[in-house]
């Protein structure tokens, strides 16, 4: 178990998509009349990349929005995933002792698919999330999709739901795999059954603010995770929790809530849906992922993106204080991207941060979309085209 967990770990050091080119790829119809030979034939698409679904995409937000169709398979607690399907978006069936309702034997992913102005599609390293999903079904005794399988199913879903894919520039979908055990159990074990479904939504960007900078409370008397706890992998149990202090610092007009350790209670660690770091002159800093801090993609995306700039990244234990006397604070996520942090209050003290000419923030961002978009050619295999 600790060797598959470490091969895992190193996995996400060195893995890269390259070696998933072979995978198949196919197009779907979209039609609702077309659903019933969507589960198990692939066909082309009867969409061309110059439609789309009829909505307002100047003004998407982060919210749900049905998609055409969503990707489903199943197996038991002793076997392995094997091919899964796609069907129209609906409601699940559940027993009411799944394990998921009852012990929250769950684990949830979050990516993106895009479109370039050449009417291309594409995810951005869908493998880390594979790997990520993985490494946190271990923790949690379930069984899980290969790598192969993850991406796979990802593509089929990005694809079939291709004309909720907005235009360049306008959002993205937001696609949710999810790994849950959907077997009934009464007593505390795992589930004797797994499904790994698959969703997606249109969505713009993720907080109401927008472009602007945030506004964070640094939250000094509940904790996200404990040390031993499952804090560094993506359970469903570690987002419930936060609700509370998200909701009062909401209500008093903060972006989000940032998060102490529960040891010293002094050191940062991340927000409620995403990480963060801090700039002091050349340097970049952010928490080290030490088992109570989720490793995100685009954390992990743009610490490569600064590396390549030249900047030197320091990935260890940050004070509260360090970062209250800090040149400039962003957050990074795939949901939130990089978003700027103007003010973050802790103890009733206020800091704002000055927005320079040239902040790294926005150097770092320009980089990773530019190599998303195809402005800078993609060295690291980092994108995988999936039309």
């Amino acid at each position: 178990m600790i060797q598959r967990s470490v091969h895992l770990r190193n996995l996400i050091q060195s893995s890269s998509i390259g070696s998933l080119s072979k995978l198949r790829t196919c197009k779907f119809f979209t039609s609702q009349a077309a659903a019933a030979s969507l589960p198990q034939v692939c066909e082309p698409s009867v969409y061309s990349d110059e439609e789309y679904a009829d909505i307002d995409w100047n003004n998407l937000g982060f919210g749900l929005m049905p998609t055409d169709y969503m990707y489903t398979m199943k197996c038991t607690q002793d076997d392995n995933f094997e091919q899964g399907q796609l069907s129209p978006y609906g409601n699940i069936e559940l027993s009411p002792s799944a394990g998921v309702l009852n012990y929250a034997q769950g684990l949830f992913e979050g990516t993106k698919a895009y479109r370039r102005e050449d009417g291309r599609l594409f995810l951005f390293r869908p493998d880390q999330n594979a790997i990520r999903m993985q490494i946190g079904a271990e923790r949690m005794c379930m069984p899980s999709p290969t790598v192969e399988q993850f991406v796979d199913a990802v593509k089929q879903t990005a694809l079939a739901n291709r004309r909720w894919i907005p235009p360049p520039g306008k959002g993205s979908l937001y696609i949710r795999p999810l790994l849950m055990g959907s077997g009934p159990i009464l007593g505390l074990a795992p589930a004797p059954e797994y499904t790994f479904l698959i969703y997606a939504s249109a969505v713009g960007n993720y907080f109401k603010e927008g472009l602007a900078p945030l506004s964070l409370y640094v939250e000094d008397e509940s904790h996200r995770a404990s040390r031993g706890g499952a804090g560094g992998v993506k359970t469903i149990a570690n987002y419930a929790p936060v609700l509370k202090a998200l909701t009062r610092a909401r209500n008093r007009g903060f972006s989000d809530v940032l998060y102490l350790d529960s040891v010293n209670k002094k050191n940062i660690e991340e927000a409620s849906s995403c990480n963060i770091f801090i700039v002091k002159g050349n340097v970049l800093s952010t928490p080290a992922t030490n088992g109570t801090i989720l490793e995100g993609v685009t954390r992990k995306s743009i610490i490569g993106v600064a590396r390549d700039l030249g900047y030197q990244v320091e990935e260890r234990s940050i004070s509260v204080e360090e970062l209250m006397d800090g040149d400039e604070v962003f957050c990074t996520g795939t949901a939130v991207g990089v978003a700027p942090v103007g003010s973050i209050t802790y103890q009733n003290k206020r800091v704002e941060y000055k927005m320079s000419a040239h902040p790294m923030c926005r150097e770092l961002y320009s980089t990773l979309v530019g190599i998303q978009t195809g402005l800078i050619e993609d060295k690291r295999g980092w994108i995988v085209d999936i039309n």
